[in-house]
Parts: structure tokens; sequence; C-alpha cells
């Protein structure tokens, strides 16, 4: 990652709608002079009206995030899957034919604006259409590869937010060891539950809100945090539930993933471990974005001490029941081991809410 300077901090923080009609206009098109923000924290995202009636979507990237190449890694990526007729929004090409604009080392791109909504829940036929397309959107990108995309590992995630979290004095003397200490025995049963596990370009970030539904079918969106890692962290971000019904989507999910591409079942080990990672990753991330003034605004209670108590306490559990392999198996089957230890399982077992 680069670093961003101060002056093209405030260029990205101050953007102004003339700067953004003015790109949108660059790209080709006409605009109406409509131009609203939607709701996007990591990058600065706008809606634009163009004079025919139809909308477009222009997108900064936060500076200092991604290089140029990176970006591109992703817009190749959308443009093989468009190829491959996966349902996917990629971006418009400028004029010039490329994708990206750089205007100051400030990234933006032109994308269309893809109707639908975003599902509550799933049904089995809905699971195993999404099963298929994740397949071929694996088998894509595992073809032609991203080579400046970040893995997916201890380094890249909980032991960088950590050091993020400790070196900028976030934790307080009540929990800083305590959710180091966690944060270890995380990274030590990912390692070992790793060891040998196949990864490739995944999507990465591959939760409901990220996809849409509507008359034209089911669209993948947002591959802005693709990764180097396993293929299952996009099934159980798709499918994120601890409960047996959770397990049982999970299965119809790979079921149909398998009509395409193979799928090594060892890796349903990973998701609890790939979730502790998630955990403390976005406790990162929100440290790191704090000098944004949209932060403090989504997240108030963030860095409060009841706030890292209870992300503390909840990270130990996790990795409690991680280190006793509670994790391991079906969800029938891992309340039979609590059961025979004496152990009571409740709801908050089964359920997790990042």
């Amino acid at each position: 990652m680069s670093q961003a300077t101060p002056d093209l901090r405030a260029s990205f923080l101050g953007l102004s709608p003339a700067r953004v009609l003015a790109a949108v206009e660059a790209a080709g098109f006409v605009p109406s002079g409509h131009c609203f923000a939607l709701n996007a924290l990591e990058n600065r995202v706008y809606d634009v009206r163009l004079e025919d009636g139809r909308h477009v979507v222009a997108k900064f990237y936060r500076p200092g995030r991604w290089s140029r190449e990176t970006i591109l890694d992703e817009h190749r990526l959308l443009a093989a899957l468009v190829e491959a007729e996966i349902p996917v929004c990629a971006p418009l090409p400028f004029p010039d034919g490329e994708t990206l604009r750089t205007d100051g080392d400030l990234h933006h791109a032109i994308w269309p604006r893809t109707g639908g909504r975003s599902p509550d829940e799933f049904s089995d036929d809905q699971l195993g259409v999404l099963g298929r397309l994740m397949a071929r959107i694996h088998a894509v990108a595992a073809d032609i590869g991203a080579p400046h995309r970040r893995p997916l590992d201890p380094e890249h995630g909980p032991l960088e937010a950590l050091a993020l979290l400790e070196d900028g004095d976030w934790l307080p003397p009540s929990c800083r060891a305590r959710y180091a200490r966690a944060v270890e025995g995380l990274v030590d049963v990912y390692a070992e539950r790793s060891r040998g596990v196949a990864v490739q370009p995944i999507h990465g970030d591959c939760h409901a809100g990220n996809l849409l539904h509507g008359p034209d079918g089911w669209f993948f969106l947002d591959f802005d945090d693709m990764v180097i890692g396993p293929p299952v962290q996009d099934v159980w971000m798709l499918v994120p539930g601890r409960d047996a019904e959770a397990d049982r989507q999970r299965r119809v999910l790979v079921d149909a993933y398998r009509t395409f591409r193979d799928f090594d079942e060892r890796t349903f080990s990973l998701i609890e471990p790939l979730r502790g990672f998630r955990f403390v990753f976005y406790a990162g991330w929100i440290a790191r974005r704090w000098d944004d003034p949209a932060f403090p605004d989504a997240f108030p209670h963030f860095g409060t001490d009841a706030y890292w108590e209870d992300e503390t306490r909840d990270l130990e559990e996790l990795v409690l029941r991680i280190e006793r392999g509670e994790d391991l198996g079906t969800p029938e089957e891992r309340a039979e081991r609590a059961t025979s230890s004496g152990e009571a399982l409740t709801n908050a077992d089964f359920f997790w809410d990042l």
C-alpha cells in the first residue's frame, strides 16, 4: 500500500459534486447535474444522472489504500468475468479504452448502475444458482491471477491489525494483553489448519450486501476487497451463520459449486478462524480510518472501554471454541460434545453477527 499525502487526503475527503460531474463528463457522458452520494465508507461513490435519463456510478478510490496496479487486477478480473457471461458489475471504459483514471494520484472509475435488491435470505434454489456462479468466478479468477493483490493470511490480517491497535494505543490496559493473546491463539490455529490448503484470487467480501437480485437475475458486486485466499472464505461470507440450518445451506451451496469445480472439504475447518480474522481486521480498519469524519459518526462506541471489553471477550470465546475443536463437525456433533463435557450451549454459541 502507498501512503496518501495530506493534500491528497484532503482532496479525497473534500470531493465536490463539480469534480464528480467533471469525471463523468471526461468519460464521455453528458451529466444532467444531479449527483447523489451513496452510502460508502471506504471509498467515495456517487450516483450521477445523465441527460438521457440513464444513471452511472462514479467511484473514487481512497488514496493510499490500493496502488493503480492493484485496482487494475480487480478491473481485469471483472472484464474476464463479463467475457465469460458471469453477472458482475464491471467498470466502463473511458474514451481511450482504459477503465481507471488517475488525477493527482486520486484514482477513479465509472460504473454502470445495477438494479436489484440485496436478499434477506436464500432459498435452496437460489443457493444452487449462487454456488454455480461462485465456482465459475473462482475458476476464471484462478486462471487469470491477481499478482498485486494481498494474501488473506495472519500477517496481512489479524497480526497487522493488532500491531496497528497496539501502536496507536487503542487497547485499554485492562484488555491489551488478553486481546493480544487471543489474536495469537487464533493465528496458531489457522496456521495449523491451513497447512497445505490451496489459495487463489477470491472475492474476499462476498456477503449478501454485495449481491443484487433483480429482473436480470443475480449480480455479484464490489470486488474491491479481492484477496488471495481459500475459496471457503467466499462460502462462509455468503452463508455466515453457525446453526444447523447455516451448515445445511453451505452444503447446498458447495454441492452446486461442485457442478463446475472441485471444493476442498477440509477447508470447512477454516471457517471459524477466518471469522476471527475478520473480527480483528474490522477493528483495525475502523482505527485506521478514524481521522475520516465519517467513521466516528458511523461507529460512535468504537474505542470505549466497554467496546474493547466486549470485543476481547467475544474473541476469547471464539478462540477457546476453536482450540477445543468445538467448531469441527456438524452442529449436532458440536452440541453433543458440549453436552458430554457438561457445557450447555446457548444461541450465543451458534449465532454471531460481525
